[in-house]
């Protein structure tokens, strides 16, 4: 969870028109999809352009994504959305992370987890599978050893996926106070997002569970952005040290802390979930920005509230959307 409070310090960003500004030092990137390249829905305008060009000017792209299902369907859905799959050097995905621990067990920690969880998944986007990891599922949270959180549509009731139940966020909620005062059941999160783009709406992630849990004293353990195993993972598979890489991303709390505290520089994305927060508009819009670029306007008064608010500094660079103008 972000601190209170941080240093400002804006005026450290280099403001980009285009991806095209961004310095040629870095030999790889760290891709944010969600609010970055695509809504969710359909690839953002110039964003598929936008990747082609930096694969060819020889930079390793890698997918570094929040969402709760493994990596294997990532590149299959940009593909869909008409991205070349080619130009990625691979996807890691914090679901993906999340899976590997819970079948690898790797230290002490996980070993001791035990094996029945209470899962919270999706259902209309489709309840995620726990094949393979020798889970068992509960709904009862006197049984669970821990609490598993891939969505916040349905409570889990097998572990293959086949069967969920749809539960509200408020039952969810009402559980995992349940969780908290019964004994500690520490909490796995497998999307540490809070909200992200769904089209034009905003759609509750998992870190919104994940906040509510660490706020009655539960333990919580996030498996991607901005936790620290996540980058491990993903510079490991770039095979490049954290200065010749730069991280970009719509979230300050996600891919800008996260980044920083990996030791990774970063370009900020103001088109994804912050447009509101620091003022974007298309010039002649009423955003009220006094920062031009590239044909937007935002306001740095707002941008510099939105750092101290998520408790980050002001990354390396801010442009108004993944594309080349």
């Amino acid at each position: 969870m972000p601190p209170s409070a941080a240093p400002a310090g804006a005026a450290a960003s280099r403001v980009l028109d285009s991806i095209q500004q961004l310095p040629d030092v870095y030999r790889g990137a760290l891709l944010d999809q969600f609010g970055v390249l695509h809504d969710g829905v359909e690839p953002y305008p110039g964003a598929i352009e936008a990747v082609a060009n930096w694969h060819a000017r020889g930079m390793r792209l890698l997918i570094i994504s929040n969402s709760s299902r493994r990596a294997a369907g990532a590149l299959k859905n940009l593909e869909r959305m008409g991205f070349d799959p080619t130009c990625f050097a691979g996807v890691i995905t914090s679901g993906e992370v999340t899976h590997r621990h819970l079948s690898a067990r790797p230290d002490a920690w996980w070993q001791g987890l035990g094996r029945c969880c209470m899962h919270f998944t999706w259902s209309a986007r489709g309840a995620i599978s726990l094949e393979g990891l020798g889970l068992d599922v509960t709904t009862d949270p006197h049984q669970a050893d821990f609490i598993l959180a891939h969505g916040t549509e349905a409570l889990g009731i097998t572990a293959d996926g086949g069967a969920a139940t749809p539960c509200s966020l408020e039952r969810m909620r009402e559980l995992l106070a349940e969780c908290a005062a019964a004994r500690e059941v520490p909490m796995v999160v497998a999307n540490p997002d809070v909200v992200t783009v769904s089209g034009s709406e905003l759609r509750v992630m998992p870190g919104t569970l994940a906040r509510h849990y660490a706020s009655l004293g539960g333990q919580v353990v996030l498996m991607g952005k901005p936790a620290a195993v996540i980058y491990q993972g993903a510079l490991e598979m770039l095979g490049l040290p954290a200065n010749e890489v730069v991280a970009v991303g719509d979230s300050l709390e996600h891919d800008i802390g996260g980044a920083q505290a990996a030791g990774v520089d970063s370009l900020f994305v103001l088109g994804g979930i912050h447009c509101a927060d620091v003022g974007l508009a298309a010039d002649g819009g009423n955003g009220g920005g006094d920062t031009a670029a590239s044909g937007y306007s935002f306001s740095k008064q707002q941008l510099d509230a939105a750092y101290v608010a998520h408790g980050v500094s002001a990354p390396e660079y801010v442009v108004p959307y993944f594309a080349l103008r």
